[in-house]
């Protein structure tokens, strides 16, 4: 037998195996995600599953509770063009150290995870992100038994929530159905490289 048979002979095995165990997945149910750790690209990803939404014409939100009013891509992008499709709350008024107002900070985030939860219920969205949470519930801005609480008892069966942030609390870990840490290995700001359009905002 050749390379080229042992190759195929090994891929029509592994198609079998695999196609016996997705046959066993046929379940759907409205995912808790969470993308947290130290490296870039949580953000990110979460916002390419907003967009996958989009494209599905399925509706969807965001809710923003740390960034504040500096543009980004991505909101320019949906307001401007699939409004409709995704509501889009900045709700944030800049990370913790420029505020400097802890009591401010607060009332930000409880305002925010007020919207965030009408969002949750709405029966018609699809997809709700919940950007840079974990950073409000590190800094104890919420409480983290009421965010698991909300999540675990009165999410909807079939609305998918996203909570993006590092150092996420065990309690979100514990109750979510899929959790990635992205893992730090360099970074350009490191280098004296400034964050740039497109690549961080």
């Amino acid at each position: 037998m050749d390379e080229t048979e042992r190759h195929a002979t090994k891929m029509a095995k592994k198609k079998a195996a695999r196609d016996k165990i997705m046959a066993t997945k046929s379940g759907e149910k409205g995912l808790v995600i969470v993308h947290t750790g130290k490296g870039k690209g949580k953000s990110s990803a979460a916002f390419g599953m907003i967009f996958r939404c989009i494209a599905h014409g399925m509706p969807c939100a965001v809710v923003q509770f740390i960034k504040g009013a500096m543009a980004t891509g991505e909101r320019d992008l949906i307001e401007r063009h699939f409004a409709d499709l995704c509501a889009f709350h900045t709700m944030g008024e800049g990370f913790t150290w420029e505020t400097q107002d802890r009591e401010r900070d607060i009332a930000a985030a409880r305002a925010a995870w007020a919207k965030a939860q009408e969002l949750i219920l709405d029966p018609a969205i699809r997809m709700v992100l919940l950007d840079e949470i974990n950073i409000a519930l590190r800094y104890e801005y919420l409480k983290v038994d009421e965010v698991t609480a909300f999540l675990r008892d009165e999410k909807p069966e079939m609305t998918h929530v996203v909570l993006t942030g590092r150092n996420a609390k065990p309690e979100i870990i514990e109750i979510a159905d899929l959790a990635t840490e992205m893992a730090l290995l360099k970074h350009p700001f490191r280098a004296g490289v400034k964050a740039q359009a497109g690549v961080e905002f």
